[in-house]
């Protein structure tokens, strides 16, 4: 039997901060919080790309910024970072790790324990399980300055102490949402994949209300 502690703590809105809000992963996250009735706060650099997201309290600052990132961090219980960068083929790729050092830091500052971040197929130990064309291609030639910094996230995540999940999506569309997800950390016979940018978000959500997850990084797809 619960106690009524446990009871309030069971009903209680999540009160979120999401990172990357205003990607095209991100949309479909602050869309489907609201949906849920979730308190939503946003931090964002550019205010203008969130104009239309009604109901959301927005933070203007850098991801990288410790003293934005507090402030956005305040009344906060849960973070979910869907921060991405473009495809850079031959430029050094910094910011998903450099944001990810300062999100962990004020996260311990401010008390705020539990942490969501969605990477993607070729993270970590899900390289080489994209597919051939992704593997041979994609990969190599456009994304492995990008998959080497979010290798980088990866780490700091886990090594944070916080109860973090990290999702890693396999290949990205703007298809409709088929609600039917695989989450797999055996990944011996898997190649390939794909799966909506809108069941993502759903399945990230999903994370806040359980510890199935917690301390683990789940490949989704299909």
């Amino acid at each position: 039997m619960n106690s009524p502690a446990s009871e309030t703590q069971s009903h209680s809105v999540p009160k979120i901060l999401i990172l990357g809000a205003t990607g095209p992963t991100g949309r479909h996250i602050v869309t489907y919080a609201l949906e849920r009735g979730y308190d939503v706060t946003a931090l964002v650099r550019s205010p203008e790309k969130a104009a239309d997201m009604k109901g959301v309290r927005l933070v203007i600052g850098d991801a990288r910024d410790e003293t934005a990132l507090r402030k956005s961090l305040a009344g906060r219980d849960t973070v979910i970072s869907a921060l991405g960068t473009p495809a850079s083929p031959f430029k050094q790729v910094t910011l998903l790790s450099t944001a990810t050092r300062a999100l962990v830091t004020a996260m311990k500052l401010e008390n705020v324990p539990r942490l969501i971040a969605v990477t993607g197929i070729g993270a970590g130990d899900s390289v080489g399980h994209g597919g051939l064309m992704f593997d041979k291609l994609i990969f190599p030639l456009l994304l492995k300055k990008v998959y080497a910094d979010k290798n980088r996230q990866e780490a700091i995540i886990e090594e944070s102490g916080l109860n973090w999940t990290i999702v890693r999506p396999s290949v990205l569309t703007n298809k409709p949402g088929r609600g039917a997800i695989r989450a797999l950390t055996d990944l011996s016979n898997f190649r390939g994949g794909s799966i909506a940018r809108e069941d993502v978000a759903k399945f990230v959500l999903d994370q806040i209300n359980t510890e199935l997850w917690i301390k683990k990084s789940p490949l989704i797809t299909w």
